[in-house]
């Protein structure tokens, strides 16, 4: 078979969560990117409302990061990561390390965020195991999470979809409610004032279960790919205080968050709540390379130094942690934040994006709209008997009217690149207001 011949033949690929068969029909083929654009393979021009898959967050094709990465090639392609570094690993972990607020000072590499999650659950279980806490063992999670797809990330995520046909997953796992309330924060602007009392089923769980047996709780800051489930004011302060005082270790899961989503360069210092570990990846290297990042605090890193020097601490890594590439792509990727003040600059159009998101409250099927940062969702009323067919309409008439938007059941979920003009979400939001105008 010729080069075109393999390239048109669709059946050999599953795609990832993906109507297989349905796409297949008429598939969407993505063939370059630049800036705020995808250009589609028949030539047009798809405005990227989404950063890819919540991950590129400076943009398409930016000369840096394509530059760096072009160079280690040549120079380093591949370096092993057990008793073996290279010089960027230290670099990159150092300027990381610095990013963060004080005590999360130690940088574990991973290559995805589903890598990231399950690193940070068995950091969290060995810790308490070299504390001499053996007995700490079970996980927490949330109703509606999204850690992704490692078993320890649908374990404690709360997605049924993605739970349901995988078995008994890990064992002593449980959840608190989450905090999704259309009847008391519809149409919230923000961080709704209700529902901070959510928390308080964290103590519920720990009576249920004892806070002797149970190691940690993952939350993330913004539950994003459930659909923008934005914290009720107090909420993750009052999470902290009940881990604290019942020595659970509190991980933040900002794989979407990290990196400027929220105007800040994490949500840890959006919402000033610092936790024990920090699970990182997609925006770290803007969707150019693979790779993900896990923040531990120095309790937890010391707790693991007292074995002897010649000893391995953490029976835990990757064939591709600190890979070269993914290293070079990162530190540019950070240089570009930095020199563009990326990462604050969602603080200067955050009310501008908010007021576009708002303007489609009392169009069809509406029922509410959620926003933080450069985030934003427009949940509808499901279609009777056809629950997330009304919103997969609403992505198929976005597609066709050049807006690239992600669904999730009924809800159309929105987080374009931080490089976004106001020229783009008057568009986003014209397309969309159209969109919702047409749909069944």
């Amino acid at each position: 078979m010729t080069s075109a011949q393999y390239s048109n033949n669709l059946d050999a690929f599953w795609m990832p969560f993906t109507a297989n068969r349905q796409f297949k029909q008429n598939p969407r083929m993505l063939v370059a990117a630049k800036d705020m654009h995808y250009t589609s393979a028949d030539g047009r021009q798809i405005l990227d409302g989404t950063a890819g898959l919540w991950c590129v967050n400076a943009g398409h094709g930016r000369p840096k990061i394509i530059e760096a990465v072009s160079k280690q090639v040549a120079e380093l392609d591949y370096a092993p990561a057990f008793q073996m570094g290279h010089p960027k690993a230290f670099e990159l972990a150092a300027r990381l390390a610095a990013m963060m607020p004080s005590p999360l000072d130690h940088v574990f590499f991973t290559n995805s965020g589903s890598e990231s999650v399950d690193t940070a659950l068995k950091i969290a279980l060995a810790y308490h195991r070299a504390k001499g806490n053996g007995t700490k063992y079970r996980l927490l999670g949330r109703e509606r999470g999204y850690h992704g797809v490692g078993f320890g990330g649908i374990s404690v995520g709360g997605i049924s979809g993605n739970r349901k046909t995988f078995g008994t997953m890990l064992t002593g796992v449980d959840h608190i409610r989450h905090t999704h309330d259309l009847s008391h924060n519809a149409f919230t602007r923000g961080q709704p004032e209700y529902g901070v009392e959510f928390a308080d089923d964290l103590e519920k769980v720990i009576a249920l279960h004892d806070a002797s047996n149970i190691a940690a709780l993952i939350v993330e800051p913004v539950a994003c790919s459930t659909g923008v489930l934005v914290p009720p004011k107090g909420y993750l302060k009052r999470l902290r205080e009940i881990c604290d005082k019942h020595d659970i270790l509190l991980i933040f899961d900002e794989v979407i968050t990290g990196f400027g989503r929220l105007g800040t360069p994490f949500a840890v210092d959006y919402f000033d709540v610092i936790p024990d570990l920090v699970t990182t990846a997609k925006g770290l290297t803007s969707g150019v390379v693979p790779m993900g990042a896990v923040f531990a605090s120095s309790k937890i890193y010391e707790a693991f130094m007292n074995a002897p020097e010649n000893t391995i601490e953490l029976f835990h890594g990757y064939t591709y942690s600190a890979h070269p590439v993914a290293c070079a792509a990162a530190l540019a990727t950070l240089d570009v934040y930095e020199e563009e003040g990326l990462l604050t600059r969602v603080s200067e159009i955050a009310q501008y994006w908010e007021d576009g998101l708002h303007s489609l409250k009392g169009l069809p099927h509406v029922i509410d709209i959620r926003n933080l940062g450069l985030i934003g969702a427009i949940e509808l009323e499901p279609i009777p008997g056809a629950p997330t067919k009304r919103a997969f309409q609403a992505f198929l008439k976005a597609y066709e009217s050049n807006l690239m938007v992600r669904t999730t059941g009924d809800i159309i979920a929105l987080s374009p690149p931080l490089i976004i003009e106001k020229s783009h979400i008057d568009q986003i939001f014209d397309t969309l207001s159209g969109v919702l105008k047409q749909i069944d």
